[in-house]
């Protein structure tokens, strides 16, 4: 992947995860799903998906990106 282009989606994806870590449209929502609150379902899934996403980074050269070197 082009650096410039790499830098601009990893960006992206992690405004993402930051905008849509809280949510807002579940504010007042008092459904229960399998005895837990929806929004708290919302947060397991999201930590998931964060857990994806950084993991991805971690293997997708970040190091070079950032100028680190491996010793």
């Amino acid at each position: 992947m082009h650096r410039k282009s790499g830098t601009f989606l990893w960006t992206f994806a992690f405004v993402v995860l930051v905008v849509l870590a809280i949510p807002w449209f579940l504010w007042g929502d008092s459904r229960v799903v399998a005895g837990l609150p929806l929004w708290l379902w919302w947060h397991i899934g999201w930590m998931g998906l964060a857990t994806a996403v950084f993991y991805a980074f971690t293997q997708s050269g970040w190091d070079e990106m950032m100028g680190v070197t491996r010793g």
